[in-house]
């Protein structure tokens, strides 16, 4: 009997408790929203790398290994060289290895340098591997890869050429315009970096640095022609030599070759901190070996302040949605006494009329979570597209978490916690003005 009348009276003043529905929705959507990045960005962290046991690169800080090689934030001060990489490949506790070369870009993504290992061996999430959802793996030193993001994102198709660029990230210092890749393959959706990577062979990286022809973008075009032309005659020299000693080509010389890093698989976990200490002790260079898992541990570490920040932030305009309320009921208070005075004089006692303002507090409050909750689905479902290409990050549309569903429950609960001011107010107006003996 108490929400019917609560919901005639609101709609007496529809304008007002509207505004007050919209602030209460939007401060939802936005904690909802706060929560739901949060959570998808620890869970693509956390997925992006799997049945790793550790990752090697040259001397620099876990954090920077870790972003740098699985995320492909940041750069690595050095490189690891081809002779140590495949001396710790050949330790008997090792059962597979995957070579990671970084360094180059096409667009602003990433180029992966790797193996067939990678297909092989790579995982994410609960232990899945890489699928193809078109074409096959590379097979030469053309063939290209591409994550699915890339190729979305550039509309690129099976066949067509790309030329990637000396430098990382939006910056690209030289055009590799005389080795073009061709694309063979386009991988199915991980939810990781991976999605936003370019992946060519080893062999096909080293033709990349070793053609030596290179677009010097403000240059002097007539020096640069010059260069590239003797880098060819070089380029001839050395294959003509490789051909008289019975070499196939000059590529696959490794001896000089360079990895930013590579991921190593264990044949028994328990063998991974003493293999960390030997590679972290490593004579002929200096090594840094991490455990992803707790390495990881240090990156939320460092995070943590700004989801608190984040999180704080939406509280507040939560509060302040609530707030709005608590001052559009109590603002009303002493318009609505002839209201109440009507009630009372209709037979209701002081605790329906009570009942009447949390019951509105309550109405209003369960209506703003639930309209948030419309809203977060809707920005989510239009926003989606432009978070995976601008910030990499894909939230999928699924049921609330069960921290979402308490955050609601939260809201719902303060609102009718809040709704108890206006109700005891007007509970105290009603019995002064029942006990007020008017002539």
């Amino acid at each position: 009997m108490i929400l019917p009348l609560a919901i005639k009276s609101l709609r007496n003043r529809r304008f007002t408790a509207g505004l007050t529905v919209l602030a209460i929705a939007l401060s939802v959507a936005l904690l909802l929203a706060v929560e739901r990045v949060r959570e998808q960005s620890r869970e693509t962290f956390a997925s992006s790398v799997s049945g790793t046991d550790l990752i090697v690169g040259a001397r620099t800080s876990p954090v920077n290994l870790l972003l740098s090689s699985v995320f492909r934030i940041g750069n690595n001060t050095s490189n690891v060289s081809w002779q140590s990489y495949q001396t710790i490949a050949a330790l008997p506790e090792v059962a597979w290895t995957i070579p990671l070369s970084l360094g180059d870009s096409h667009r602003g993504y990433s180029v992966l340098g790797t193996t067939q290992d990678y297909f092989d061996h790579y995982q994410f999430g609960q232990g899945r591997k890489l699928e193809l959802a078109q074409g096959g793996r590379f097979s030469d030193t053309e063939g290209t890869v591409l994550g699915v993001e890339v190729a979305a994102a550039l509309g690129y198709r099976l066949g067509q050429a790309i030329v990637i660029a000396h430098g990382s990230g939006d910056v690209a210092f030289a055009l590799h315009k005389d080795h073009p890749f061709r694309v063979v393959g386009i991988l199915a959706r991980t939810g990781t970096p991976v999605d936003r990577t370019i992946h060519v062979s080893l062999e096909g990286m080293d033709a990349v640095h070793a053609a030596g022809a290179w677009d010097a973008s403000g240059g002097d075009p007539l020096a640069a022609a010059m260069q590239n032309a003797k880098q060819r005659e070089l380029r001839r020299a050395d294959l003509d030599h490789d051909h008289d000693h019975g070499h196939h080509d000059g590529v696959n010389d490794t001896s000089n070759r360079t990895i930013t890093a590579f991921l190593v698989g264990l044949k028994s976990r328990g063998a991974a901190l003493s293999l960390q200490r030997k590679v972290n002790e490593w004579r002929e260079e200096p090594l840094t070996a991490i455990l992803p898992g707790a390495t990881l541990l240090d990156v939320w570490d460092i995070v943590a302040g700004a989801e608190k920040t984040l999180i704080a932030i939406s509280a507040l305009v939560v509060v302040m949605g609530l707030a709005g309320m608590l001052i559009a009921l109590l603002t009303s208070l002493s318009e609505r006494r002839r209201e109440m005075a009507v009630l009372r004089a209709v037979g209701a006692g002081p605790g329906h009329v009570f009942a009447l303002l949390l019951g509105e507090a309550t109405f209003l409050t369960l209506i703003g979570v639930a309209f948030g909750v419309a809203t977060l689905y809707v920005g989510l479902a239009a926003g989606q597209p432009w978070l995976e290409q601008r910030l990499g990050l894909f939230v999928p549309l699924r049921w609330p978490s069960i921290t979402e569903f308490g955050l609601m429950i939260l809201v719902a609960v303060s609102g009718v916690l809040i709704g108890l001011i206006p109700a005891y107010r007007i509970y105290r107006l009603s019995l002064a003005d029942g006990m007020t003996i008017r002539i």
